[in-house]
């Protein structure tokens, strides 16, 4: 299912591509919003893969949205400005729909997305399963990640937390060092020991061995770094904190 948001300054357009994602097979609708800022506000919060996002919005255009990102999403412009194509396809969009669009326009847009999605996670489940199978074969202590065109062998008890990166999840690793695959943060949380990592946010992952102290929604790790405690998990954290 590929979950999505749309962004538009005018209610007639939204609810057009909020009917044509309903009658779409495998499509989600996450939130419609009015404005880039409130679009910031659900992407803080809700896990999206894809955005239909104007261009030309007041206060900030969709262009420079986009530009904000610091996440990877699929995206797709819908605009009644042709000028604005190049650059928009400049920022890497999937697709640029001219309005008005129909909706076998909308679905050619969209099925490129549906198709990619799909593809991407056959591949992470595959290579779920042979980390699996490569961990459990080598050590229990292990876990076995894809990274710069190798395989690589990391021991569980240095990871001090890992960070969802849009389509990648970074691995902090103790002594500053970084490992980057190609891996939801879902994924990796059925991957690793629950009885040693734990989901805090819906951007990171914990070694509850590495943690120090918790305050005011920060968690501090011994490496003098601190990650946020999702408010949507803060129940399971401090319910494993009981004495």
């Amino acid at each position: 299912m590929v979950r999505c948001i749309a962004i538009d300054d005018e209610p007639l357009a939204l609810r057009q591509i909020k009917n044509y994602i309903e009658r779409t097979e495998h499509m989600e609708l996450v939130a419609t919003c009015r404005s880039a800022r409130e679009a910031q506000e659900v992407l803080e919060r809700e896990q999206v893969e894809l955005i239909f996002v104007d261009i030309n919005m007041p206060d900030m255009n969709g262009l420079d949205f986009v530009r904000s990102l610091t996440s990877a999403y699929y995206i797709v412009f819908t605009t009644a400005h042709s000028e604005f194509a190049l650059e928009g396809f400049k920022l890497n969009a999937l697709d640029y729909l001219m309005k008005p669009f129909s909706y076998d326009e909308f679905m050619k847009a969209s099925q490129k997305v549906i198709s990619l999605v799909d593809l991407v996670e056959r591949c992470r489940a595959a290579e779920s399963a042979v980390a699996q199978n490569e961990a459990e074969s080598a050590d229990s202590d292990y876990i076995s990640v894809k990274a710069d065109y190798k395989t690589q062998l990391v021991k569980l008890a240095d990871i001090v937390y890992l960070e969802s990166a849009g389509e990648y999840v970074r691995l902090h690793i103790e002594g500053s060092a970084t490992i980057t695959t190609l891996f939801r943060l879902k994924n990796m949380e059925t991957t690793l020991p629950s009885n040693l990592f734990l989901r805090v946010h819906r951007s990171y992952i914990v070694n509850i061995k590495r943690i120090s102290s918790y305050t005011k929604g920060r968690i501090f790790l011994d490496n003098g770094e601190y990650i946020p405690l999702g408010e949507n998990y803060k129940d399971r954290f401090f319910e494993h904190f009981k004495a």
